[in-house]
């Protein structure tokens, strides 16, 4: 038999309450698993993650990190009557070729009349999140963010200005090599974070810098999350000699 100790870890790997991400309050996973796509995937935390809560006996990941999607975690946000900024499918792509429709209508009815939280649902699938987003009714309590890790992920802010949400990000992470000159209309948060992990790919300074400039030009609120590595607590988050920690309103 379980301790409740044991009960209670396994609980909160389900329902992500405080979460250890900076720029958010919270993860809810209604879908884990994933496929790569694009250069940002080659050391995927999340897949990393889902191998070892495999190991332990989690149920949600007895298939490891195959796409699965999980009726019984939609109804979690309403538990948490406290408001919180909760990332969503931290585990998975929502808008993955695998999650049904339905399915992610279903996820979006409870992220409408949750409506005490704010929900970040962030994809690399862009051109779906753009085209679901038409029958979706969008509400307004949702943010819609894109990975942009290199210039060749660059055309999935051009999607993502099609999308009707009150806040559009982007999480440039990792941040892979300069992304140069940034079209920020229609663009209301950018992260930025350094790789970290096994294998990590190194982010130099002046990458980070020019987004943060950008930023700062255009009067978007700009966050820097990490510098990564294999140590990345020790690396710290300070980027031009202060924390950056803006986050829209």
């Amino acid at each position: 038999m379980k301790s409740t100790n044991a009960k209670k870890k396994n609980k909160n790997n389900i329902m992500g309450d405080k979460s250890k991400i900076q720029w958010t309050d919270a993860t809810w996973n209604p879908v884990t698993g994933c496929t790569k796509i694009s250069a940002g995937c080659a050391n995927c935390y999340a897949e990393r993650l889902a191998k070892r809560l495999q190991a332990m006996g989690q149920q949600n990941y007895r298939d490891g990190f195959n796409v699965r999607c999980h009726e019984d975690i939609l109804g979690i946000p309403f538990r948490w009557k406290k408001p919180r900024r909760i990332f969503v499918c931290s585990m998975s792509d929502l808008f993955h070729e695998d999650v049904p429709s339905w399915f992610i209508r279903g996820v979006f009815n409870v992220m409408r009349y949750a409506s005490q939280h704010r929900f970040q649902v962030l994809t690399k699938r862009a051109g779906r999140m753009a085209v679901t987003s038409r029958f979706l009714g969008w509400p307004s309590n949702v943010w819609a963010g894109v990975t942009v890790e290199n210039q060749q992920a660059m055309n999935r802010i051009d999607s993502l200005r099609k999308v009707p949400a009150s806040v559009r990000f982007l999480s440039c992470e990792p941040l892979l090599e300069s992304l140069g000159p940034i079209d920020l209309d229609g663009i209301h948060w950018v992260i930025v974070g350094g790789e970290s992990g096994p294998g990590t790919r190194p982010m130099k300074e002046e990458w980070a810098m020019e987004i943060k400039d950008q930023c700062v030009a255009a009067g978007i609120p700009f966050f820097f999350k990490q510098w990564g590595g294999v140590n990345k607590k020790k690396a710290g988050r300070m980027l031009a000699g202060q924390t950056w920690d803006q986050v829209p309103a």
